[in-house]
């Protein structure tokens, strides 16, 4: 017993908390076993790391910010047939990711871009990358607040660390100078550093005057489409769906053509 309990004392040491905790049970399954000494070790080792990759997702998932944890599993592909499903599997082996590469989706409210956005992000918690969700009002109100009270270097990093970040709604108001300015800087920060996942209800040739200044609009599309997958959705909304067995018809999305693509100098 005082071996066991020294055992049990030098895990919790080691950090191994959770080998420490099945100390007792895995000792007893052994013995009603034929397991060799290499394999019970193997064994509560396997246990451990599973656990510390279980909260270290836990974890990331919390730090994240996700609105849900819709899944890609979770998807209607058949609602929206226009969404090539195998390119939507190609992106969630997350080569992208590795590559830095960027993901935006386009389309009206309600055709399922945040959650096409959201299951990406569960993937990669999954796989261990770090991922932050914010919505663009919430950034750059909190990017406007970083500047007036001096801690603008500290929020700055929340937004660049991460291996993807997910700007949520952008297009649904329109950016003044100085918040279209802070927009270019964090796409030109993370450009070829990290992937951004973007959702937008704005074709890129309204950007101009979402962005309130066409040059600015121009550079930042350069920079944010130079290693991009675009997803043009073209269908119905989810909130509607139901409703569209009444006959109500919702306003359809214009496609992307060159004329959209920007300018570059």
């Amino acid at each position: 017993m005082i071996e066991l309990e020294h055992t049990r004392d030098l895990l919790k040491e080691l950090g191994l908390s959770t080998a420490s905790e099945l100390l007792d049970a895995r000792l007893e399954a052994a013995a009603h076993s034929e397991l060799t000494y290499l394999s019970f070790l193997g064994g509560l080792l396997e246990v451990e790391n599973a656990e510390r990759k279980r909260r270290s997702e836990e974890t990331r998932m919390k730090l994240s910010r996700l609105p849900h944890r819709k899944t890609l599993d979770d998807f209607d592909f058949n609602f929206q047939p226009g969404i090539d499903s195998r390119q939507m599997k190609e992106l969630a082996t997350l080569a992208f990711a590795a590559r830095r590469e960027n993901v935006v989706f386009l389309g009206p409210p309600g055709v399922g871009k945040t959650h096409l956005a959201v299951g990406l992000a569960v993937e990669a918690l999954r796989a261990g990358l770090t991922v932050y969700f914010v919505s663009l009002a919430q950034l750059i109100a909190d990017l406007k607040k970083a500047m007036l009270t001096g801690k603008l270097d500290r929020r700055w990093r929340v937004y660049t660390r991460p291996a993807i970040l997910i700007i949520d709604e952008v297009g649904y108001a329109q950016l003044d100078r100085e918040a279209a300015e802070l927009m270019f800087q964090l796409i030109c920060s993370r450009y070829e550093k990290g992937s951004i996942i973007l959702t937008s209800n704005k074709f890129f040739s309204d950007w101009g005057e979402l962005m309130s200044d066409t040059v600015i609009a121009t550079a930042l599309l350069d920079r944010l489409l130079h290693h991009a997958h675009v997803i043009n959705i073209r269908g119905d909304t989810y909130r509607l769906r139901d409703r569209l067995k009444t006959g109500v018809k919702t306003v359809p999305p214009a496609d992307i053509h060159a004329a959209d693509k920007p300018t570059i100098s």
